[in-house]
């Protein structure tokens, strides 16, 4: 007992033997080790890691001349352009927080953002110059300084005040005395939830967790140094799940891409011979389909992850024939993006087609560096029985998973219940380990690789004065993995055209969450009043196979 007590208390922690983990090392030694290794590439535009690096803590000595200190919120509305991958090392080095914005959003979810994250500084691409103003005209706090990154290669564009992205930086010393953070559980990154139950929900993520994701990555997919990485993936999402401290871990390539464009796409494949890229379903299915037109394969072996619904049958094949090996992944914000992996089994190959959908379809196993996953009864919080029936809630516990949400205990305590992370979804545990999605306890949609809040979207269509009630679940589509379908009752002698109703939605709410399909009819209802979703998506599997 006493040798216990010797090991576990009498030797200290000191600067020798303890330095917080944190993804900011690995643009370090990504400079030092591989200085002339191109690390970005945006059009014609070629940074090396040596140049990266410094344009990192160029940015960082901006910030810090704009008065942002530890702790203080900067936020991005950028497509994947290099200034979007710098911010994810220069706001840090500051020991400031990342808010990367969902580059769709509309002005009000842009304001409720800015204000509940007490941003102070806004990086702004010129393209949503409009969405940012608007936005600013909802804020109710003070508005954040505002700098404008632009693009050579969108033409003329219009700026909000005079502060430009490179002007400013070339004014920058490169700032060599950045520190680590005082402790590796400090935040790194807020992001932002769809909103299931009103307002979104900011996610507060560490340097701890970001580092230990990163390397995740690097392991579940076996990555070398050579990689070329293609963004097709949002740098907003997730942190582009950590993807941007993993290229930098390994000294990889990054190439930047502004909008998701098939024939682009498939042109910087075969250009910079691009060996991986993410996306959910819809991006890859995309990518098929323009192969396919071109009728050119592509003749280098690409891997790429697919996360979100299952991918399916018709895409799983399309990809293989053009070249493009799948991996599907799960996780959320809350778990910095991929948190299990389909790990694929050596016999695998040899299966039947249909087989390999199946084995490949789902969510997997625990990712290498987060603690565990299980599929847990939410009320007795014992594992169901791993017989590919019984359904429980999906859960994580480990390091890659959220601190919590910002200035909301109530939901932090709710969603970290019990020792897990309860992640809303519902999921059965099949005989050999691997876990597959049944359900989703809180009805988001997941349509091309983003969540939708069918309540957010149900709250728009009852603005419509002719709308009594409505209640949203999702319809399965072909392109985008699943789409808003909306149920409504409308109000006595009210008439409404469906055409008229989905404008009418498209005006009050980002168009990609305006439903698909409506139907028009009485809904369901308990005794109480709640509706029953459960048999409006009988009825709509009906109605789709008649």
């Amino acid at each position: 007992m006493n040798d216990i007590c010797d090991f576990n208390q009498a030797l200290e922690k000191t600067t020798a033997n303890y330095v917080p983990l944190s993804p900011l090392s690995f643009i370090k030694r990504a400079a030092s080790v591989y200085p002339d290794r191109t690390a970005l590439i945006y059009n014609e535009t070629r940074y090396s890691w040596q140049q990266t690096y410094a344009r990192s803590r160029r940015l960082a000595s901006l910030l810090q001349s704009s008065g942002v200190a530890r702790g203080d919120v900067v936020a991005t509305l950028l497509p994947n352009v290099p200034a979007l991958y710098e911010a994810h090392f220069g706001i840090p080095m500051v020991g400031a927080v990342l808010n990367a914005i969902n580059i769709r959003l509309d002005p009000e979810a842009v304001a409720f953002i800015l204000d509940h994250s007490r941003t102070r500084l806004l990086l702004i691409d010129p393209e949503y110059a409009d969405v940012v103003e608007k936005a600013l005209g909802r804020l109710k706090g003070p508005s954040p300084i505002i700098i404008n990154v632009s693009d050579p290669s969108q033409g003329a564009e219009r700026f909000i005040g005079d502060l430009e992205y490179e002007t400013l930086l070339a004014d920058q010393p490169t700032g060599d005395d950045w520190p680590l953070p005082e402790d590796e559980w400090d935040a790194i990154a807020l992001g932002y939830t769809s909103g299931t139950t009103g307002n979104p929900k900011g996610v507060v993520t560490h340097h701890r967790g970001a580092y230990l994701n990163a390397i995740s990555n690097v392991l579940s997919w076996t990555l070398p140094p050579t990689v070329v990485y293609l963004w097709t993936l949002p740098m907003f999402h997730c942190n582009g799940w950590c993807f941007p401290w993993t290229l930098a871990a390994i000294g990889g390539t990054s190439v930047c891409l502004r909008r998701v464009d098939p024939e682009q796409i498939l042109k910087l494949i075969r250009q910079h011979r691009v060996s991986h890229y993410c996306g959910a379903p819809i991006v890859h299915s995309m990518i098929a389909d323009a192969a396919v037109a071109a009728r050119e394969p592509i003749e280098h072996k690409v891997s790429g992850l697919i996360a979100g619904a299952a991918p399916p049958a018709s895409v799983l094949e399309r990809m293989e024939k053009i070249g493009v090996e799948l991996t599907h992944v799960y996780g959320l914000t809350e778990t910095y993006g991929p948190a299990t992996v389909c790990a694929k089994q050596d016999d695998w190959d040899q299966k039947p087609l249909d087989e390999r959908v199946r084995l490949n379809g789902r969510q997997g196993v625990t990712y290498p560096l987060q603690e565990s996953i299980a599929v847990l009864d939410p009320i007795t919080m014992l594992p169901v029985p791993a017989d590919g029936k019984t359904q429980g809630e999906i859960m994580f516990r480990g390091n890659i998973v959220m601190k919590g949400y910002l200035r909301n205990e109530a939901a932090t305590r709710e969603a970290l219940a019990g020792g897990w992370f309860h992640s809303g979804d519902l999921a059965v545990m099949e005989p050999d380990g691997y876990v597959k999605i049944r359900d989703r306890l809180k009805d988001v949609i997941i349509s091309g690789g983003e969540n939708i809040s069918s309540l957010e979207v149900e709250e728009i269509i009852q603005r419509h004065e002719d709308v009594e009630i409505a209640a949203v679940v999702a319809m399965a589509d072909e392109k985008w993995g699943e789409v808003p379908a909306a149920f409504v009752q409308l109000r006595p002698g009210s008439e409404l055209s469906e055409d008229a109703l989905i404008s009418f939605c498209k005006e009050n709410i980002s168009r990609f969450k305006a439903p698909k399909k409506i139907i028009f009819g009485r809904l369901p209802t308990t005794s109480t009043g709640k509706i029953q979703k459960f048999l409006l998506r009988q009825q709509l599997d009906t109605s789709l196979s008649a």
